[in-house]
């Protein structure tokens, strides 16, 4: 705790210099020196928010650049968001593959990766790069749950969106079509195969064989086809950092949802780690806040055994946001852990509040502030 009290102190003094500079033009591609982010040979850190939304509400570029602006006050270099959107039939806001009767199309319209043109376009105006996340384990959004009703059949298991051979091919096709788009785009930092890959998704069911072997062969599989047509940017699962220690008492390290982090974070073709935290959630809640200072303490052992940058790129309480985060931070500082992105964005946009799920950050607020000042030590740290 004395060491983030004394890391802000500091990094208040440096506000004023990240804040004064112009938001740079996105040029180069990040990459990876081994446990680190560079670009253009210079260290790259990455610390920012998702904003799942912002490609997805039907916001006008105005709204766009408002949501993004308010990112960057924060000091942020870098935003996840969601490049995909799977529905049955059009809707009147965003949306990026319409299924009809079995048959995927990639919309390629103004309603689709023409709206995500402009999701870059705002990114860059403003200096942020992007992780760009391709499908949902979820049903938000469509997801794979989509791909398994329209070609293997309504309700059936989950988990065979990473094994059968229709699935598969249709992902390959919506990835080669999205992907191929920005190959020569710099505002994106990194593609991301999924939000959160388990076993089981929303629906709960399964085929019963899943397991981590299933997801990190899938892994292995796609992230090769993704720099097979693309070799500029980088790539990540985008899997909650579950490690496989079966006889563990707790659930994040069973390996029971089929994610064995380490064996994933071996992958050649990935290039770094992803770790979410929502101890909440995951029923860690005698002590949420010392949970996860030992998930992000045992992420970053895994980063230093393995070399490759570990970031932890989405985590929220929705009660003592602000003593946890400073918590959590301090740990981010001294364990060395790559970067960190927070769940997530907020803004106050014309047409309203932006999505508040409970872990929502707006402006002007002291999570805000704390985002900011934890921003500036870690854009300073060497």
């Amino acid at each position: 705790m004395k060491f983030l009290t004394r890391c802000i102190l500091s990094g208040s003094a440096l506000l004023a210099s990240i804040g004064a500079q112009a938001a740079p033009t996105a040029s180069g591609f990040v990459t990876t020196s081994g446990q680190s982010f560079t670009l253009n040979g210079a260290p790259y850190t990455v610390v920012g928010a998702n904003s799942y939304w912002v490609g997805l509400m039907g916001l006008s570029t105005t709204q766009m650049d408002q949501a993004f602006a308010d990112i960057a006050r924060a000091g942020a270099t870098t935003v996840r968001t969601w490049g995909f959107n799977d529905v049955t039939s059009p809707t009147s806001t965003a949306y990026y593959q319409l299924w009809t009767n079995g048959t995927p199309t990639v919309n390629t319209g103004s309603t689709g990766l023409g709206n995500f043109d402009n999701v870059i376009a705002a990114a860059k105006a403003h200096g942020l790069r992007l992780i760009v996340t391709l499908t949902n384990n979820w049903s938000d959004y469509g997801g794979m749950d989509v791909y398994v009703n329209e070609l293997i059949g309504q309700g059936q298991p989950h988990d065979y969106f990473y094994t059968n051979s229709a699935t598969q091919a249709a992902y390959k096709n919506y990835v080669q079509t999205f992907v191929s788009r920005y190959v020569n785009e710099p505002t994106v930092m990194a593609w991301e195969l999924a939000n959160e890959p388990r076993c089981s998704g929303s629906t709960g069911t399964t085929s019963g064989t899943c397991n981590t072997t299933t997801i990190t062969n899938w892994a292995r599989t796609m992230s090769a086809y993704i720099k097979s047509i693309d070799s500029n940017h980088l790539v990540a699962i985008g899997d909650e950092g579950f490690f496989n220690e079966p006889s563990s008492p707790l659930y994040p390290y069973q390996g029971t949802e089929g994610i064995d982090f380490n064996a994933n974070l071996q992958i050649s073709t990935l290039d770094f780690g992803t770790a979410h935290l929502y101890p909440v959630s995951w029923g860690q809640t005698s002590d949420p806040t010392g949970f996860g200072v030992q998930w992000i303490s045992d992420h970053a052992t895994s980063q230093k055994t393995y070399n490759k940058p570990v970031i932890l790129e989405e985590f929220g309480v929705t009660t003592n946001m602000t003593g946890t985060y400073t918590q959590w931070y301090s740990t981010i500082l001294s364990s060395g852990l790559t970067g960190d992105l927070i769940w997530q964005a907020g803004s106050y946009l014309s047409s309203g509040a932006t999505p508040n799920d409970g872990y929502t950050v707006y402006p002007n607020t002291s999570t805000y502030a704390l985002e900011t000042e934890h921003a500036a030590v870690l854009r300073a740290r060497k």
